[in-house]
Protein backbone atom coordinates (compact mmCIF):
# COMPACT_ATOMS: atom_id res chain seq x y z
CA UNK A 1 0.00 0.00 0.00
CA UNK A 2 1.07 3.27 -1.23
CA UNK A 3 0.37 7.02 0.17
CA UNK A 4 1.03 9.81 -2.04
CA UNK A 5 -1.23 13.57 -2.43
CA UNK A 6 -4.68 13.49 -4.29
CA UNK A 7 -5.38 15.51 -6.79
CA UNK A 8 -8.29 16.46 -8.16
CA UNK A 9 -8.53 13.12 -10.91
CA UNK A 10 -8.76 11.46 -7.76
CA UNK A 11 -12.44 12.90 -6.75
CA UNK A 12 -14.73 9.65 -8.16
CA UNK A 13 -12.59 7.32 -6.37
CA UNK A 14 -12.35 9.07 -3.02
CA UNK A 15 -16.22 9.87 -2.96
CA UNK A 16 -16.76 6.10 -3.75
CA UNK A 17 -14.45 5.29 -0.53
CA UNK A 18 -16.23 8.05 1.49
CA UNK A 19 -19.92 6.11 0.72
CA UNK A 20 -18.54 2.70 1.05
CA UNK A 21 -16.83 3.71 4.54
CA UNK A 22 -19.50 5.30 6.02
CA UNK A 23 -22.45 2.22 5.16
CA UNK A 24 -19.66 0.02 6.50
CA UNK A 25 -18.82 2.16 9.38
CA UNK A 26 -21.86 3.21 10.71
CA UNK A 27 -24.08 0.75 10.02
CA UNK A 28 -25.86 0.42 13.38
CA UNK A 29 -24.90 3.70 14.79
CA UNK A 30 -26.87 5.60 12.00
CA UNK A 31 -29.97 4.94 10.63
CA UNK A 32 -29.75 2.41 7.37
CA UNK A 33 -32.18 4.77 5.18
CA UNK A 34 -29.77 7.58 5.52
CA UNK A 35 -26.61 5.51 4.59
CA UNK A 36 -28.52 3.65 1.55
CA UNK A 37 -29.59 6.65 0.21
CA UNK A 38 -25.45 7.95 0.25
CA UNK A 39 -24.88 9.10 -3.25
CA UNK A 40 -21.44 8.39 -5.10
CA UNK A 41 -22.03 10.73 -7.65
CA UNK A 42 -23.27 13.71 -4.92
CA UNK A 43 -20.43 12.97 -3.23
CA UNK A 44 -17.93 12.89 -6.33
CA UNK A 45 -18.85 17.07 -6.82
CA UNK A 46 -17.88 17.60 -3.51
CA UNK A 47 -14.71 15.83 -3.33
CA UNK A 48 -14.16 17.93 -6.99
CA UNK A 49 -14.25 21.15 -5.40
CA UNK A 50 -12.32 20.13 -2.23
CA UNK A 51 -9.40 18.77 -4.01
CA UNK A 52 -9.32 21.53 -6.41
CA UNK A 53 -8.59 23.51 -3.35
CA UNK A 54 -5.74 21.83 -2.14
CA UNK A 55 -2.47 23.51 -1.31
CA UNK A 56 -0.52 21.19 0.66
CA UNK A 57 0.99 20.66 3.27
CA UNK A 58 -1.53 23.25 4.62
CA UNK A 59 -4.66 21.90 3.28
CA UNK A 60 -5.62 18.81 0.96
CA UNK A 61 -5.94 15.47 0.94
CA UNK A 62 -3.80 11.86 0.74
CA UNK A 63 -4.80 8.30 -1.15
CA UNK A 64 -4.02 5.49 0.32
CA UNK A 65 -3.87 3.08 -2.76
CA UNK A 66 -3.07 -0.71 -3.67
CA UNK A 67 -1.18 -0.90 -6.88
CA UNK A 68 -3.64 1.62 -9.10
CA UNK A 69 -6.55 1.43 -7.21
CA UNK A 70 -7.88 3.84 -4.68
CA UNK A 71 -8.73 2.17 -1.23
CA UNK A 72 -8.51 4.68 1.40
CA UNK A 73 -7.88 8.67 2.00
CA UNK A 74 -7.42 11.78 4.66
CA UNK A 75 -8.08 15.16 4.68
CA UNK A 76 -6.48 18.17 6.55
CA UNK A 77 -6.90 21.68 7.15
CA UNK A 78 -6.19 24.57 9.28
CA UNK A 79 -8.84 23.64 12.63
CA UNK A 80 -12.65 25.03 11.91
CA UNK A 81 -12.72 25.11 15.54
CA UNK A 82 -13.28 28.51 17.17
CA UNK A 83 -12.03 27.63 20.73
CA UNK A 84 -9.06 26.48 18.91
CA UNK A 85 -5.71 28.28 18.21
CA UNK A 86 -5.55 29.37 14.88
CA UNK A 87 -2.05 27.31 14.41
CA UNK A 88 -4.17 24.08 15.25
CA UNK A 89 -4.34 21.75 12.05
CA UNK A 90 -7.34 19.36 11.38
CA UNK A 91 -8.16 15.70 10.17
CA UNK A 92 -11.03 16.45 8.45
CA UNK A 93 -12.13 12.80 6.75
CA UNK A 94 -10.32 9.79 7.50
CA UNK A 95 -11.60 6.99 5.27
CA UNK A 96 -10.50 3.60 4.27
CA UNK A 97 -12.31 0.70 2.33
CA UNK A 98 -13.84 -1.71 4.76
CA UNK A 99 -12.20 -4.99 2.67
CA UNK A 100 -8.76 -3.14 3.89
CA UNK A 101 -9.89 -2.59 7.61
CA UNK A 102 -7.04 -3.78 9.80
CA UNK A 103 -4.17 -4.05 7.72
CA UNK A 104 -2.79 -0.33 8.27
CA UNK A 105 -3.90 1.95 5.76
CA UNK A 106 -5.30 4.22 8.01
CA UNK A 107 -2.21 4.27 10.62
CA UNK A 108 0.08 5.36 6.85
CA UNK A 109 -2.79 7.74 6.05
CA UNK A 110 -2.55 9.53 9.32
CA UNK A 111 1.06 9.44 9.70
CA UNK A 112 1.05 11.41 5.82
CA UNK A 113 -1.42 13.64 7.24
CA UNK A 114 0.52 14.59 10.39
CA UNK A 115 3.83 14.64 8.61
CA UNK A 116 2.07 17.42 6.10
CA UNK A 117 0.60 19.39 9.18
CA UNK A 118 3.68 19.53 10.82
CA UNK A 119 5.56 20.42 8.23
CA UNK A 120 2.69 23.42 7.46
CA UNK A 121 3.84 24.92 10.71
CA UNK A 122 1.03 23.54 13.23
CA UNK A 123 2.34 22.39 16.41
CA UNK A 124 -0.93 19.93 17.13
CA UNK A 125 -3.70 18.42 15.52
CA UNK A 126 -7.47 18.32 16.23
CA UNK A 127 -10.02 15.55 14.37
CA UNK A 128 -13.66 15.10 15.21
CA UNK A 129 -14.97 11.55 15.72
CA UNK A 130 -18.63 9.82 15.98
CA UNK A 131 -19.10 9.21 19.78
CA UNK A 132 -20.26 6.07 19.18
CA UNK A 133 -18.01 4.80 16.87
CA UNK A 134 -15.77 2.75 19.40
CA UNK A 135 -13.51 1.66 16.84
CA UNK A 136 -12.49 4.26 15.59
CA UNK A 137 -11.82 5.96 18.78
CA UNK A 138 -9.97 3.03 19.92
CA UNK A 139 -7.84 3.61 16.89
CA UNK A 140 -7.25 7.10 17.50
CA UNK A 141 -6.13 6.21 20.68
CA UNK A 142 -3.66 3.69 19.90
CA UNK A 143 -2.12 6.07 17.16
CA UNK A 144 -1.31 8.77 20.24
CA UNK A 145 -5.02 10.63 19.97
CA UNK A 146 -6.64 11.42 22.86
CA UNK A 147 -9.66 13.04 23.86
CA UNK A 148 -10.13 16.91 24.69
CA UNK A 149 -13.21 17.36 26.36
CA UNK A 150 -15.51 19.31 23.70
CA UNK A 151 -18.23 17.81 22.24
CA UNK A 152 -20.44 19.02 19.26
CA UNK A 153 -23.94 18.26 17.90
CA UNK A 154 -23.67 17.63 13.87
CA UNK A 155 -27.58 18.53 12.79
CA UNK A 156 -27.66 17.40 9.40
CA UNK A 157 -31.66 18.19 9.35
CA UNK A 158 -32.29 14.79 8.84
CA UNK A 159 -29.98 13.30 10.86
CA UNK A 160 -28.26 14.16 14.40
CA UNK A 161 -24.54 13.46 14.95
CA UNK A 162 -23.00 13.53 18.36
CA UNK A 163 -19.10 14.04 17.94
CA UNK A 164 -16.17 13.89 20.07
CA UNK A 165 -12.95 16.18 19.80
CA UNK A 166 -9.32 14.19 19.75
CA UNK A 167 -6.30 16.11 20.06
CA UNK A 168 -2.52 15.28 19.36
CA UNK A 169 1.23 17.37 19.31
CA UNK A 170 2.52 16.97 16.13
Amino acid sequence: MEVRAASVDDAGAVAAVHVRSWQGAYRGLIPDAYLDALSVPRRREVWSRILAESDLPRTGAFVLQEGLVVIGFIHIAPTRDDDLPASTGEVTALYVEPSAWGLGGGRQLLDAAKASLKAAGFPAAALWVLETNVVARRFYERQGWAPDGARKVDDRGDLVLLEVRYATTL
